[in-house]
């Protein structure tokens, strides 16, 4: 038995089969095995918490464990159990019985160069021979004639099972054990001057540079900065972070980025006024928008007595260039416009990066102006550059958007998919919207769960960032979903909390998104005077027409619906088209139900010509909820527009649709309640009987919590109880659940 592998054949033996070993990871406890040596045989009686940690900070190393256990039975016997965790949490190399253990036992035992070695090299987070060679000054001509190589001197490490933890199998990349590495570093810090104790050495921040000067060398720019901003090199740091074209923070580094600022002086960011532009860019980057303004005034306060040269000119660009994507957040068009012009006007013509970044900003204004060609060109001109830069993302989400709009489903869903996939995994938060795009694209085809899914994907990217209006959007989505499934109260629940957060966040221009929702909830709740408000209040033309509608005057509607036909023809807007013809199919339709018999034939033509043009709009991209969503009218004209022959396959395929929805669901036991509970809601009272918390149940059903407190309320109120544990009583003995 032994530490280091004994001097024979191994090789050989191994390959003969005449070889058993039991090496680390044989000898290593399980989490199952921790368990029972810290409980049973120390006596400890922690947590499954707890010793999961410890195990993990041990990584099963049995005198670790052994060591941890001691030193917890006199924290325990002085403080009791609440310091357990706290000493866990904090349990490292460098507590005394673990730190005199491996000084004895392991690093002195060590000739002094190994010693050397280990020391300097414990800097790095994971190490292979070059890099040991930069870091330590072993690739010279005459330590060489000295001294093993990185490489070699890593092998006898290994051989010796000196802590060291390969991280591939060909043995080119190691880590050091954690506890190990936390005592190389104490020592190594402790030591005299902060340099290594055999008078050879070099200072950490000497070593620190090697380190970043070698990742830079060899392409690991992330890796270079860690070590740079341990050196405190500020200057190495920021050119690392400014990159070849492309900052760090487009790279993945956000946050290394962003905790390097946090922890600089501000006289330090203000005698460099490109970091705070940086800082600015950083909190940009990583969805924090809240916090950006405050940081480009500092930095146009610190540029302030600065010579406008090229540099100064193109940082004052990039604060415009900032400042123009905040404004698109907020759907205003002119600061976007005159920030995006000055951004122009400053950059250096070789700031692809920022250049690339006020291209966008022009194009969503152009976006939001309706001029969808322009805005479609801004957008292609960007991913032609090509790349996977933020703003490649959201220039293909947003070509997306506008393909979507031109009712060019499928392409839009290829586009959409693509930008996601530029967004990594896990991606980006902007991805967010992409999300979005692809629920409401499958909403429309009539996959509700499918649209489900990428809704509550959009709701989790959008719950990582600041102040971002998505939120909204996807309320209304998410209503129209509940809809379609005959979920009415959630529907309302759902509108409220997007109403709050529009008026919370100052987001009022998604307003009429959302009063557009409310208005198709208050309707099907039989509510037109509050529908009718609201349609006014947000000068809602289409929810106007079916607030007309729903009062039985479909002369009125189609008296809105014309003109607003003819606006959109003119724009050549394909989507508000396909909208008002249906709508309007729908109105002529209800209009000959009211007119004279002569008259009424002539409104039916219209209504099943009007639906014509609209099937043959839909018809090629597959469109089914807008008129599923239609209801009982929409089918009529279908069956009409079925016996005339127009389109009959696909006017078959959406009367099918209708048949499904027709078809009564299981119904559930009878319940011996005046006000009976919805199917919504004994799902949720299913859920809460498993165990399941209101935030589980939410995830559960993709929903919000708020939705399920809801429920939650409506049915203690339904049952006549006001806990979770009579809940589920009552609902026993009224048979609501299923049976065990």
């Amino acid at each position: 038995v032994t530490r280091e592998d004994p001097n024979l054949p191994l090789a050989r033996l191994r390959a003969r089969g005449q070889l058993t070993e039991l090496r680390v990871t044989d000898l290593r406890f399980t989490s199952s095995e921790a368990a029972e040596f810290l409980n049973q045989v120390m006596g400890l009686a922690l947590s499954a918490e707890d010793i999961a940690l410890l195990e993990t900070r041990t990584e099963g190393w049995i005198v670790g464990l052994q060591l941890a256990a001691l030193a917890l039975q006199g924290t325990i016997s002085m403080q009791g159990h609440k310091d357990a965790n706290s000493f866990i949490n904090s349990f490292s190399g460098r507590h005394h019985f673990v730190l005199d253990y491996l000084v004895e036992e392991v690093l002195l035992q060590q000739p002094e160069s190994v010693q050397t070695f280990l020391l300097q090299t414990s800097i790095l987070d994971r190490l292979c021979g070059p890099l040991c060679d930069a870091v330590c000054s072993y690739g010279t001509e005459n330590s060489a004639k000295e001294t093993a190589s990185g490489q070699e001197t890593l092998e006898t490490i290994e051989q010796n099972n000196l802590f060291l933890v390969p991280l591939d199998n060909e043995r080119r990349w190691y880590r050091y054990h954690h506890l190990f590495a936390d005592l190389l570093r104490q020592r190594l810090y402790q030591s005299t001057n902060s340099s290594i104790g055999d008078g050879a050495g070099m200072g950490v921040t000497e070593l620190h540079i090697r380190a970043s000067e070698w990742y830079e060398n060899n392409g690991l720019e992330i890796e270079a900065f860690e070590h740079a901003t341990a050196a405190n090199d500020i200057e190495r740091a920021k050119r690392l972070v400014e990159g070849d074209g492309v900052p760090l923070h487009f790279r993945g580094a956000g946050s290394y980025v962003l905790n390097w600022l946090e922890a600089l002086a501000e006289t330090d960011l203000d005698a460099r006024p490109s970091l705070w532009v940086m800082y600015a860019s950083t909190l940009m980057f990583t969805g924090q928008h809240t916090a950006v303004e405050q940081k480009l005034q500092a930095a146009e306060t610190a540029l302030q007595d600065a010579e406008l040269d090229d540099k100064t000119k193109d940082l004052l660009g990039r604060i415009a260039s900032m400042r123009a994507t905040l404004a698109v957040i907020q759907d205003d068009v002119e600061t976007i416009i005159a920030q995006s012009l000055r951004a122009q006007e400053c950059l250096h013509p070789d700031n692809l990066i920022f250049r690339t970044t006020v291209t966008w900003t022009l194009g969503r204004a152009h976006h939001l102006k309706g001029d969808r060609a322009a805005a479609s060109r801004a957008y292609a001109e960007i991913i032609a550059i090509g790349g996977d830069s933020i703003y490649t993302i959201a220039a293909t989400i947003t070509l997306a958007q506008i393909q979507e709009s031109e009712n060019q489903l499928s392409l839009a869903t290829r586009t959409y998919e693509s930008g996601l996939g530029l967004a990594g995994n896990p991606p980006h938060p902007i991805a967010c919207e992409g999300f979005l795009g692809l629920a409401r694209i499958y909403y429309e085809w009539n996959d509700l769960d499918a649209a489900q899914e990428y809704g509550q994907q959009c709701l989790q990217l959008t719950q990582q960032m600041e102040n971002v209006d998505t939120f909204a959007s996807y309320g209304a989505f998410l209503a129209r979903l509940m809809l379609a499934q005959g979920d009415v109260p959630g529907a309302v629940v759902v509108l409220e909390e997007s109403e709050e957060f529009v008026h919370q966040h100052n987001f009022e221009f998604r307003m009429p998104t959302v009063a557009e929702a409310q208005v198709l909830t208050l309707l099907r709740q039989g509510d037109v005077a509050a529908a009718a408000a609201l349609a006014q209040k947000y000068e809602l033309p289409l929810s106007q027409a079916r607030v007309y509608l729903a009062q039985g005057d479909p002369s009125a509607a189609l008296a809105v619906l014309e003109p607003l036909r003819q606006q959109m023809d003119a724009k050549g807007w394909r989507d508000e088209q396909l909208k008002i013809m249906v709508l309007q199919a729908v109105a002529h339709y209800a209009a000959s139900a009211q007119a004279a018999a002569v008259q009424a034939n002539g409104e039916k033509a219209k209504a099943v010509q009007q639906l014509a043009d609209a099937l043959a709009l839909a018809e090629p991209e597959g469109y089914i909820r807008i008129f599923a969503d239609e209801g009982l009218p929409m089918a009529a004209l279908l069956s009409e527009a079925t016996a005339r022959g127009i389109l009959p396959d696909y006017a078959s395929k959406l009367l099918a649709v209708f048949e499904a929805e027709k078809q009564e669901p299981v119904s559930p036991p009878p319940q011996a309640l005046v006000d009976p509970l919805s199917e919504r809601e004994l799902e949720i009272l299913t859920l809460i009987a498993t165990g399941l918390k209101n935030k589980e149940i939410a995830a559960r059903l993709f929903i919000s919590l708020n939705t399920v407190l809801y429920h939650v309320k409506n049915i203690y109120g339904k049952l006549g109880v006001n806990k979770r544990t009579l809940a589920i009583i009552k609902a026993r003995e009224l048979n609501l659940l299923p049976d065990e």
